[in-house]
């Protein structure tokens, strides 16, 4: 049985991160949002884990997965340290808009 990898391609594991990553920086750049934000971020670094995970499956080393299991526990945890701003946020203004913290530099 062949490997997932060959069969699939690293170009299309390479081609779909790049798409990923895209809407990523997008959503970051045009949306106002603060919880899209976020979500866009985790985006972009599940676009990067991706291919950790596949070049290190493509020179068949592990390293590239270990580093993304830590990526991930970070990521846990600045989700949940974004999540309390975000909560703090809209308990002091009442909107959620990156727009209007500039309240917040008075």
């Amino acid at each position: 049985m062949q490997n997932v990898l060959e069969q699939i391609g690293l170009q299309n594991y390479i081609f779909l991160s790049t798409i990923l990553f895209c809407i990523g920086v997008f959503g970051v750049l045009y949306r106002r949002n603060a919880i899209i934000v976020f979500m866009s971020i985790e985006i972009m670094l599940n676009a990067v884990n991706l291919l950790f995970v596949a070049f290190s499956t493509y020179h068949q080393d592990a390293n590239g997965q270990v580093f993304v299991f830590f990526s991930m526990a970070v990521a846990a945890a600045e989700v949940a340290v974004g999540l309390a701003i975000v909560v703090s946020v809209f308990r002091n203004i009442g909107a959620i808009d990156i727009s209007k913290l500039k309240k917040l530099k008075g």
